[in-house]
């Protein structure tokens, strides 16, 4: 059997009363507040992560809006000065390969799209969810105008939606 000195523990004054056991291990309060700041820790991390999350959304929102506003300039040079009924026409007409769809987060299920001024204009938008994106500086916020009537495709248009903040919208 090793002697308490062979096990690194040299007796003192100070702790001649202190057994061996009591020196191996960590106290339940030592634990407890080991346990405390790691959850504390977490718990930041993870509202970090949902912000960052909601900036990519965001920022995959005016890519996308970007990217379908290209399609549009596109299909209007393609069609004789004409912006298309809806946004499924850029697709089919390959201008796009599928139409894009905004991320889960901010409600939408598509983005909004309204053909002005007999389809020589048009109004393209989604919502993002960080009214504080820097990306909501440089958009158009355009009020709501008169859909158009006549273009290619025929049929009624819905109305124009308001571009106003948190909408991230653009005009050509």
């Amino acid at each position: 059997m090793k002697t308490l000195k062979q096990r690194g523990f040299t007796p003192t004054p100070m702790n001649i009363g202190v057994s061996l056991r009591s020196k191996l291990g960590f106290t339940l309060i030592e634990l407890l507040v080991v346990i405390a700041i790691i959850g504390i820790l977490s718990s930041v991390v993870v509202a970090s992560l949902n912000s960052a999350r909601k900036k990519a959304r965001d920022a995959r929102r005016v890519d996308d809006v970007k990217q379908v506003q290209l399609a549009l300039e596109l299909y209007f040079d393609a069609n004789s000065g004409k912006y298309p009924q809806a946004l499924s026409a850029l697709p089919a007409a390959g201008f796009i390969p599928s139409e894009p769809t905004p991320p889960s987060g901010a409600g939408d299920t598509a983005y909004k799209y309204v053909p002005l001024s007999s389809c020589t204009s048009y109004h393209l938008g989604g919502t993002l969810e960080e009214s504080t994106n820097i990306a909501l500086t440089g958009d158009k916020d355009q009020g709501v105008l008169t859909a158009a009537t006549g273009c290619p495709g025929g049929g009624t248009l819905g109305s124009d939606f308001a571009g106003t903040d948190p909408v991230f919208d653009v005009i050509p």
